[in-house]
């Protein structure tokens, strides 16, 4: 099969650091390589791949400092695409509703995966012009705030099985994981509560974004310095086995309607149990007592902190290897792209 992916321009693929779509685009692109399919990436051209890349712009737009108005980027990569469109038997989109008026003039079938939350008006308004485009949730809960769109599937995301793998724990102070973004929806405040009240200390590895810098220096930033906290910034896939692997618990202590959260299947294929909050798409992702706890509040994390040493390790290792590697995530997708061509071809 000839695919397309289309990826953000934002980051590379994979990111350097942070990059939670750009990373599930490269665990993709290179599970369907090694299923046998012949593969085309658009990205930026820092980006790293074994499918044939093809450079849209030069480098991730986070990192070029002349770009200004990186909306006329993204103009540039859907015409990229449109004019190699017939190489292709599908292309798959992971650019928000930014292909949906020009692909849906052609003939070659096309589907976008939505990574982001979709509880915003306008973005209702614009994906309700195209109700039949097909669409990929990546969990069913995503799906709240716009049932009524052309829901293909859902497949839920992958990585690689080897690229995070359980460590021998180095021993030392214990402590638990803090691991993303630091942001109001992504709960750092609640964590560093709930680490506190443990008694243990919390390690966050996490980014600032530049959206989020006042509400960090406002919020956050004198809780780091309360004591039991240690702030270690972004670390990349390389530090991650290590910095999951010693931690006794992720702390996922969201409070946004969370599409899918990455951050639980990468503590999961270290063999690190998971606290996580009981929004979005923690039920369908999160198996509780067995890759962690589901919690309501802080007062039940603190709760169910004490009751880790009931979790298996090992069977939360074996819980990523049942449902998260990518040639799963592959394979679901395939099946999409075959659905797609054959109803095209009727």
């Amino acid at each position: 099969m000839r695919i397309a992916q289309i990826a953000p321009l934002f980051e590379a693929v994979p990111p350097k650091l942070y990059g939670g779509t750009e990373r599930v685009v490269y665990s993709l692109t290179e599970a369907l390589v090694e299923l046998g399919h012949d593969v085309t990436l658009f990205a930026s051209g820092d980006s790293v791949t074994s499918a044939k890349l093809e450079p849209v712009w030069p480098q991730a737009i986070r990192l070029d400092p002349d770009i200004k108005d990186w909306v006329s980027t993204y103009a540039i990569l859907m015409e990229y695409v449109r004019q190699r469109a017939d190489q292709f038997d599908v292309l798959h989109f992971h650019v928000d509703y930014w292909p949906n008026s020009l692909f849906s003039r052609q003939d070659v079938p096309f589907l976008t995966t939505l990574h982001g939350r979709l509880d915003l008006p306008e973005f209702a308004a614009v994906y309700r012009m195209f109700p039949n485009v097909p669409l990929i949730s990546i969990s069913n809960n995503q799906r709240t705030p716009v049932p009524d769109l052309g829901w293909a599937a859902t497949v839920y995301h992958g990585m690689p099985k080897n690229l995070l793998t359980p460590q021998p724990n180095k021993g030392g102070e214990p402590y638990f994981a803090f691991l993303g973004r630091i942001s109001p929806e992504k709960g750092i405040e609640r964590a560093i509560r709930i680490a506190q009240a443990c008694g243990i200390k919390l390690k966050v590895a996490a980014k600032i974004d530049k959206a989020d810098q006042e509400y960090f220096d406002r919020e956050v930033a004198h809780l780091l310095k309360t004591g039991g906290v240690e702030f270690i910034g972004e670390i990349n896939d390389a530090q991650k086995p290590e910095f999951l692997s010693n931690a006794k618990a992720v702390m996922f202590a969201i409070d946004w309607p969370e599409p899918f959260g990455l951050v639980m299947i990468e503590a999961m294929a270290c063999g690190c149990p998971v606290i996580a909050f009981r929004r979005g798409s923690v039920p369908e992702v999160m198996k509780d007592g067995v890759s962690g706890f589901i919690v309501e509040n802080v007062e039940e994390a603190i709760v169910a902190c004490g009751k880790l040493d009931q979790i298996d390790r090992a069977k939360v290792r074996a819980y990523f290897d049942e449902r998260f590697t990518s040639t799963r995530m592959a394979q679901d997708y395939v099946d999409v792209y075959q659905k797609l061509i054959d109803k095209r071809r009727k």
